[in-house]
């Protein structure tokens, strides 16, 4: 179509988000979280190796009842998928927990997930074979890493500036993700071999909020156990950086390992209501978690 997805969300748009993320990371903050190891290891693990390996376990199990199984591969793409750079990032903040660590395991996690996630989608899910991993591994590269490092340095010299201003960066990042979710719908439905059926699409949906509800409150439990050695602000971090996964660096990504997927619409919807889901679940847990942490800390 006149919006040229291709080019525009292939590689402008994504690019645009990430060099915005460069620009509002404030890098003080990532480097004196830097030491937190401990935390990082946790939340990486849980994301990268946990989280997959628990969805497809679960998997096994639903294979054998009649849900969609493209939908059913979808689930198993969520799991694969890095934290996020800034809903972990504002939900923290929101409830005033650990905010320079989940600052730089969102950033951190982005990067891991460059080379890890396009490894466990072709180690779940396998790949077009019209797509090498060089080629994977170099685009996003330059659409993630490159534009990240840019705005960094580009914030280096107009700091003063930014800290004046404030630019709106959360609302450009928004209405450039609405632009990908919006092609990436315009995919799904515009192909007519599309068959989503309401049993599994009403069935997915129940899935992700159980499982969103499952992993906060098991990263919740592990992390304020006896022998923790975790404050009460690590833990709110830990629960939203750990459940949390990246919509923005998540949808480009499974453009570019399924290219040429028939099924690569149905494949991304998971995607697109586990998004959502956890802004609202973590939207309406604020609250309940800030009485807790104010409490603990007491």
């Amino acid at each position: 179509g006149p919006l040229k997805p291709e080019i525009t969300i292939t590689y402008i748009a994504v690019s645009a988000i990430f060099f915005n993320s460069g620009l509002s990371l404030k890098t003080e903050e990532l480097t004196s979280a830097l030491m937190h190891v401990k935390l990082h290891l946790f939340v990486q693990i849980f994301t990268l190796v946990f989280f997959p390996t628990a969805i497809w376990v679960f998997l096994q199990l639903l294979s054998i009842t009649p849900i969609n199984e493209w939908l059913l591969k979808g689930l198993q793409t969520v799991g694969c998928m890095p934290p996020p750079v800034s809903s972990a990032v504002i939900l923290t903040k929101a409830v005033g927990g650990n905010e320079a660590a989940a600052i730089f395991n969102s950033a951190f996690g982005s990067f891991l997930g460059i080379v890890i996630t396009p490894l466990l989608l072709l180690l779940f899910l396998g790949s077009s074979s019209s797509v090498p991993f060089t080629s994977i591994f170099s685009q996003l590269f330059m659409t993630v890493v490159v534009p990240l490092i840019i705005g960094q340095i580009v914030r280096r010299y107009i700091k003063d500036w930014l800290e004046r201003k404030k630019p709106p960066f959360g609302a450009i990042s928004s209405c450039v993700l609405l632009m990908i979710i919006y092609t990436t719908f315009c995919d799904t439905f515009a192909n007519p071999n599309i068959d989503l059926d309401k049993f599994s699409l009403i069935i997915i949906v129940f899935i992700i909020f159980s499982v969103q509800m499952s992993f906060m409150f098991l990263t919740f439990l592990f992390s304020t156990r006896n022998n923790s050695t975790f404050t009460p602000a690590d833990t709110v971090a830990i629960v939203f950086c750990s459940t949390h996964k990246s919509l923005t660096l998540g949808i480009p990504m499974l453009k570019i390992v399924f290219a040429g997927y028939e099924y690569l619409s149905l494949i991304s919807v998971p995607l697109l209501i586990y998004h959502p889901a956890q802004i609202l679940l973590g939207s309406l847990l604020v609250p309940t978690i800030k009485s807790w942490m104010v409490s603990r800390q007491k």
